[in-house]
């Protein structure tokens, strides 16, 4: 009698289902439809923060060109949120030099008095100096934080550095500071400020808070060298808390045997108020789209559905997501996955499935070593949306990790335009994502359920 072998056991996909993936990543080269998105997004939309004018014009947007690609139950499903609009903002050193400063407020940052605030400025070199100061010296000031963001390929730096922007303002409120400002949490040397969304700690008093251009930071820096005080204006005008509506953009692939299985691929419709939202998030809403655009027209059906989802205010709340993983906690999920690093190419495949789903990760990955992807752990995140939704309803993940090296460049600035776009790197971002999907869809092994958090 045989014994049975590893060669011998059944294989991970169909000869059918692997030509399907052969002829997904080869349209991939071919296909200019994520690009041409992009290009429609910010062309005739343009920036887009949640619970704007131009965000509803951007959710009208998607969901036209999502029924004209021909997706069936294209929907957009309400998420109630609370807005937060810019103002006018402007800073400038008064001593020991007087001194112009480049400066963006904070996502959800609370307004100084209509006539600005005049005080010392309180150096710390990051987040972690500002922390443990138990002393009295950031009292009645404005606390700069000169946290530094390091350039890395895979976001590392940037997940580092951003708690100065998130935590920062909390901090420096205990300490009694008037304001916090913060060097950009970004990788460029322009003098453009970066944006973000902050938060404040319940039972503090929130505080203004604002981010100057890396250039001006280097100048603060440089400034405590002399030993004197240094003297800062601000006046920073902004609305916080405003009742606002947005929608979750849905568009679906109908699948056949196991349809009421989800394959989640999704990007944020939404961007910030700075500029025309390219790299973040233009370009994940055009690659998974289009992505699913072709497994669409291939012919080939699906054993799940796939479902493509265009979140709602991802900048400034998570509420898209939120709203998601409360509507369909009950929905089996094969996986969740997220596109939103920008446009650089695709280096690693990474998965967060329960072990017995491994072989199909690493078959998966076999299929995506022609365009230069390699496996990476079972210890991957899906990206900010999908991140939340995984931890939430654990559901299973599957990432796709793009060059990140230049992103923070133009991340949360009026530079972040279509001109940052490579339309062939799209393309390899296309095609990972179709392969991806297409056999993820097919498996017969579920990639879930995962343990409860």
């Amino acid at each position: 009698m045989l014994c049975h072998t590893a060669a011998q056991a059944q294989p991970m996909f169909s000869a059918a289902d692997l030509q399907t993936s052969t002829a997904l990543a080869r349209a991939a080269e071919q296909s200019g439809l994520a690009y041409e998105l992009v290009d429609s997004l910010v062309t005739e939309i343009g920036p887009r923060p949640a619970g704007s004018a131009n965000d509803a014009r951007a959710v009208a947007w998607a969901l036209a060109r999502l029924k004209a690609l021909g997706f069936s139950n294209v929907r957009a499903e309400e998420v109630p949120l609370r807005a937060w609009k810019r103002g006018e903002a402007h800073a400038h050193l008064t001593a020991p030099f007087p001194q112009p400063i480049v400066m963006a407020a904070l996502g959800n940052s609370v307004a100084t008095p209509k006539e600005g605030l005049h005080a010392e400025v309180a150096y710390y070199a990051d987040l972690e100096a500002l922390k443990a100061d138990t002393s009295e010296r950031a009292k009645g000031k404005i606390v700069f934080i000169d946290q530094k963001t390091e350039r890395t390929k895979d976001a590392r730096g940037y997940a580092r550095a951003v708690a100065a922007r998130g935590a920062g303002p909390a901090e420096a409120a205990k300490r009694g500071a008037l304001a916090l400002a913060i060097r950009s949490i970004g990788t460029d040397r322009d003098r453009l400020a970066h944006t973000g969304a902050t938060r404040y700690a319940e039972g503090v008093a929130p505080i203004p808070a604002l981010a100057v251009s890396v250039p001006d930071a280097d100048l603060i820096a440089r400034l405590q060298r002399y030993g004197k005080p240094l003297k800062m204006h601000l006046s920073l005008q902004a609305e916080g808390g405003i009742a606002g509506t947005s929608h979750n953009v849905i568009a679906e692939i109908p699948g056949s045997d196991k349809a009421d299985e989800i394959v989640m691929i999704g990007a944020h419709l939404d961007s910030w108020d700075l500029g025309p939202g390219a790299v973040d998030d233009g370009a994940g809403v055009g690659i998974v789209t289009a992505a699913a655009q072709l497994i669409l027209d291939s012919g080939a059906k699906p054993r799940r559905t796939i479902r493509v989802v265009l979140f709602a205010n991802e900048e400034n709340g998570f509420d898209g997501a939120l709203g998601y993983a409360a509507k369909y906690k009950d929905q089996v999920h094969q996986f969740v996955g997220e596109s939103d690093l920008g446009a650089g190419l695709v280096y690693r495949f990474q998965s967060r499935v329960r072990p017995e789903a491994l072989p199909v990760v690493r078959a998966i990955a076999e299929q995506l070593a022609p365009l230069n992807i390699a496996l990476g752990s079972n210890e991957g995140t899906p990206g900010p949306d999908a991140g939340l939704l995984m931890r939430r309803n654990a559901w299973p993940a599957l990432e796709l990790s793009q060059d990140g090296s230049d992103y923070f460049d133009w991340h949360h600035t009026a530079n972040d335009t279509l001109d940052k776009i490579d339309p062939l790197k799209l393309r390899q971002n296309v095609g990972a994502w179709a392969v991806m999907s297409w056999l993820a869809a097919q498996s017969h092994i579920s990639f879930g359920p995962m343990p409860k958090p």
